[in-house]
């Protein structure tokens, strides 16, 4: 196995990971009976991302570099948007009184 199939098992690879994040979506969607975009979606969105803009690095792409980097901004930018909603829940949950 030469690096060329290497890469391309990489590229193939980051394919698979940024695809699986809609059958994910979409399985999270259909038992909700409404759009949800679950947190595994994100982070195989991360995944998927960085792997293709290690691929797309070694093939000298400086469009889909582009596409990828920014991707990967936004997915990042996500998931602390739904920790710190998350850590906002919990606070709340602790400052509120007791039901009576």
């Amino acid at each position: 196995m030469n690096g060329e199939w290497l890469w391309l098992g990489i590229g193939f690879l980051g394919q698979a990971l940024f695809s699986g994040r809609f059958i994910v979506q979409w399985l999270a969607s259909e038992r909700a009976k409404r759009s949800i975009v679950p947190k595994a979606f994100w982070f195989l969105s991360i995944g998927g991302g960085a792997t293709l803009l290690a691929y797309a690095i070694y093939r000298r792409d400086p469009v889909f570099i582009a596409g990828q980097g920014a991707g990967l901004f936004i997915y990042a930018r996500n998931l602390i948007l739904i920790r710190r909603e998350s850590r906002e829940v919990r606070n709340k949950k602790k400052v509120s009184p007791p039901s009576s």
